[in-house]
């Protein structure tokens, strides 16, 4: 009885499976056919609204570089910030601080990833050059990233608490992170995150009180004597 059973189900499997293929085949045989019906002209036209699309491309491409976009640069204050964010309409910028270690670690994934997505602009700011600015956006961790959209803050990235809460994430976690908040095109599953392979022993975020020019900033860095 259960052999019947199952020999059943192999039947039913088998016949979905060829139904598939037959499907697909039916697709393909399709498509070509729809390719040979085209005539000279048509195809021309087809070639003509590629080579635009890339032209395009380009275009948009040699703009972005133009303004910043395709390297990861600091800025040298809070002013230029409101020019930066103003001409560009995506932006992560990197609220950082030399003594803490973390913003280091930052620094390196960001480079990659500033050359990767020249759809975005990717700067940093020391806090220390930026009083008025960290206070108005209410930036209290250091590191922190502010993803800005159309000129306005629309999220934070604070600390490594969205990164695995470790210094040795992967850049493609932050590439997730920044996805999720639709700051980059990001062409991956934003329903899982990478999967980080978290070695045993590994440190967590220790906060710590700091203080810059008479203003409470906690350091997410687990030593800030590096």
């Amino acid at each position: 009885m259960a052999s019947q059973s199952m020999e059943v189900v192999a039947k039913a499997l088998e016949q979905q499976v060829l139904h598939s293929a037959r499907m697909v085949e039916e697709q393909l045989d399709a498509e070509l056919e729809k390719l040979e019906r085209m005539d000279e002209d048509e195809l021309e036209l087809l070639k003509e609204r590629r080579l635009e699309a890339l032209k395009k491309a380009q275009k948009q491409k040699q703009e972005w570089i133009s303004k910043g976009h395709g390297e990861y640069r600091e800025i040298p204050s809070e002013r230029d910030f409101f020019a930066e964010v103003k001409e560009s309409k995506s932006v992560v910028c990197h609220f950082y601080r030399d003594s803490t270690f973390r913003c280091k670690i930052l620094d390196k994934h960001l480079a990659v990833l500033a050359k990767k997505h020249l759809e975005t602009k990717f700067i940093k700011l020391n806090v220390e050059k930026a009083p008025f600015l960290t206070e108005r956006l209410r930036i209290k961790v250091i590191p922190t990233l502010a993803l800005v959209k159309d000129g306005k803050t629309k999220d934070y990235v604070v600390g490594f608490t969205d990164l695995g809460n470790t210094d040795e994430f992967p850049t493609e976690m932050l590439e997730w992170r920044l996805g999720c908040s639709n700051i980059i095109n990001y062409s991956g599953n934003l329903l899982e995150p990478p999967t980080i392979g978290q070695k045993s022993g590994s440190k967590f975020t220790k906060v710590e009180k700091k203080t810059i020019r008479g203003k409470g900033y906690d350091s997410d860095s687990e030593s800030d004597d590096d």
